[in-house]
Formats: C-alpha cells, structure tokens, sequence
C-alpha cells in the first residue's frame, strides 16, 4: 500500500508537518503555504500571494495569485488558485473541511471523474475538522457556474447525467472505496439521518412565508410529522439497499457544479460525498433541474440515458429501469428537506426547487409509498433539538 493510501486510512497525508492548520485568515501568506506544500513538493517556494477574492459561508474560498519558483512552475501549478477551509470568523463548520480535503486526495485514483484540477490536500486528523484544497480557479476558467435557478432543459439535463453516471461509473463497486472509513454512508450518519429534525428551525421560516403558503401542500401545515416519517423511511430503505455502491457527491444540485466551455459538467463542493447508491444523486439533480413539464414528460427517459451511460461505462449490477424508478420515486423526500431549509441569502433560490421536489412527490405518490401501513419509527417534537437560527434569522420566529 503507497503512503497516500495508508494516509487516507489512518491519519494525516503529510505527518512531517508540525502544528495545526490555521484558523485564522490572516495567518495565510506566501511562507504559511511554501512550508504547506513542500511536503508534496520538495523545493518549492511561494515567493509571492496576492489574495484577490475572500468569500466566507460553511467554507472559506480564496482566490489567489501566486508567483512560484522553478520547482512550483514545473510541478504544473496555475498561477491562480483557490483554496478551500475554514478562515471565517465565528462560524464553525465541523469536519466538513477535512472531509473535502480527504476526498480531494481519494480522487486522485480516479483521474476519470468530472472533477476540478486539484493541487494539494491537507488536513490535521484530530478531531477538529480542520482541513484545505488547493484547486484550480474556476472564477478564470472558461465556463460558467451552475445556480439553482439555471433553466438546462431537456437536453441539458441529459448532459448533467451524463457526467453523474461518469463520476459514479469511476468507482463503481470500487474495493478502494469500501477501504475508506472516514467516508460517511448515505443515510446512516446524523447529518443525513437527523438532517430534518437538524434544520427544522429553518424549515419553520419557510413555513411562514406568504409564497410558501400558497404553494405547499395542506398536510404540510395539518400534519407535519408525515414529513418526518417519511424522511425515516427513505433512510431506512436507503440502507436496506444491497445493490452496488460507489462515490456519491450527495449534494448533486446545479448550484454545486461548473459547466465548462467544452460543454464538460463538473462537480464542486464536496462536504457531503458519501459512499451510497447513485439514486440519491440522480434524483436530486434531474428533479430540481428539470421544470414540473419537463420532469413529467421526460423522467423516464432521461433515467434511461443515465443508465445506458452508467452501462458504457462497464458498472455490473446496475438497477434495471423499472427498478431504477422505484428508488427514484422515493427520492423527493430528500429534496423537499433540503429546499424547505434554504435560506435564499446562503446564494441558491428555494422557492422554485421546493415546488419541483413537492410536486415529484405528488406525482410519485412519494409520502404514500414511505408511511403507508408503518407505524413511525420514532416520535419527535419537530423544532426540539434542531440547530439553533443564526442570529439574522431569529426574529423572524417571533410571535
């Protein structure tokens, strides 16, 4: 086993680095990352950064211009990066930044997968979540970011799976994937499992909204706890699934994508990668992409071109079309707790996403097909233990 892999099992890739990752932005210089990268680059030198760009949110992303030296010029790196951890002030984001960081140096074995160039990973493995990706500057690169609110269209949205079942088909049924033990499970880790009970207190903001209102169905008011039940189910059957797994990106939205100038879909911000089955993923980026029309008249479809690109790709034991549906209909579930927790201001626009997932579920008999017959697994007070609102939001709960 080379020392990547075994890093990627067990610690830190670079054990020859004294004292913790930095917390504070202004601890980032040109000597922080020279004695940051050596490890991976011997010799190396950043003589000069310049930052251009600092965006603070879960994660910290900052763009800059390095002049490196002879060493640094030859190993390939760009003049302009972005490097992604925690430099915000006050916002603690768990282990997020190390899971990108470790996932970052995983896909190196899959050079294959739709991916942004990757230069240098690093985390400190102790507990604090801490980690960092030095990566390509997409803000220069030809393309364009993908948002919520972009309108693909049906043919669009082929490409987009396309590029899922490309990334899928990587490490499909992949030994080394099974080996890694730091790579959440889909649906059996409390960030997904507990994800609605988590975020309950926004989902309670969105409840209030006049537009919200006027859109949602009636039991959403009426009976809240059929939304947390078959939130249950749909984890309970995640994990009953024995069909091949791979990587999944778990958090497969547009917003969450480049689409570069060679028409290539690639995909970003990987703090919910996980180990699952690709439905999830699957469900999640044709549901929201696609218009209600749309969805209804090309689902089916567009599930097949995901397949036979998946089946291109040489993945044994792929879910035939009938069965590939069942799993998407019960897929919604995941979307309507993810967009009824949006806040617009983080940057992706919910209203819109929240009507596609609903009306999918509507159409899919979703709610019926998770709860009906099952007693609940469990009886939650929904707002009780959720994350608290960030100080912005908290007055608009008051009575």
């Amino acid at each position: 086993m080379t020392g990547d892999l075994l890093a990627m099992q067990v610690g830190r890739p670079y054990p020859q680095r004294s004292g913790r990752l930095p917390r504070q932005l202004q601890e980032i210089d040109a000597a922080w990352l020279t004695g940051l990268l050596q490890p991976r680059y011997p010799g190396i030198e950043v003589q000069v950064l310049d930052v251009l760009e600092v965006r603070n949110g879960h994660t910290t992303k900052l763009r800059a211009r390095l002049q490196l030296n002879e060493v640094g010029q030859r190993a390939g790196i760009a003049p302009h990066v972005c490097l992604k951890s925690n430099w915000s002030e006050g916002f603690e984001s768990g282990d997020i930044c190390e899971l990108e960081a470790r996932f970052y140096q995983l896909a190196r074995n899959w050079p294959q997968a739709p991916l942004p160039v990757s230069y240098f990973c690093d985390w400190d493995a102790d507990g604090g979540g801490r980690g960092v990706v030095m990566m390509e500057d997409l803000g220069l690169a030809p393309g364009q970011f993908g948002h919520s609110t972009d309108h693909l269209g049906v043919d669009g949205v082929a490409a987009g799976l396309e590029s899922l079942a490309t990334l899928h088909g990587a490490t499909w049924g992949s030994e080394l994937l099974q080996r890694q033990s730091w790579l959440p499970v889909s649906m059996a880790n409390p960030v997904d499992s507990n994800g609605l009970l988590r975020m309950y207190n926004y989902i309670k903001v969105n409840l209030r909204k006049p537009e919200y209102l006027q859109l949602l169905p009636a039991w959403m008011y009426e009976a809240p706890e059929l939304f947390s039940q078959a939130f249950d189910e749909l984890a309970a059957f995640e994990l009953d699934q024995r069909s091949p797994s791979c990587l999944i990106h778990g958090d497969s939205h547009q917003g969450n994508s480049f689409l570069r100038s060679s028409g290539q879909r690639i995909w970003l911000d990987w703090q919910l990668a996980r180990r699952g089955r690709p439905w999830r993923d699957v469900a999640y980026f044709m549901l929201g992409a696609l218009t209600v029309e749309e969805r209804r008249a090309e689902a089916p479809a567009l599930l097949r071109v995901y397949r036979e690109k998946l089946l291109s790709l040489g993945a044994e034991g792929v879910l035939g079309q009938d069965a590939a549906w069942e799993q998407l209909r019960r897929w919604p579930v995941w979307g309507m707790q993810t967009w009824m927790s949006n806040m617009d201001d983080w940057g992706q626009v919910g209203l819109p996403m929240v009507e596609r997932f609903f009306a999918a579920a509507e159409d899919f008999d979703t709610l019926r097909l998770l709860t009906h017959g099952r007693r609940p697994r469990r009886t939650p007070i929904l707002g009780q233990h959720a994350r608290p609102l960030a100080p912005a939001y908290q007055h608009l709960l008051e009575p």
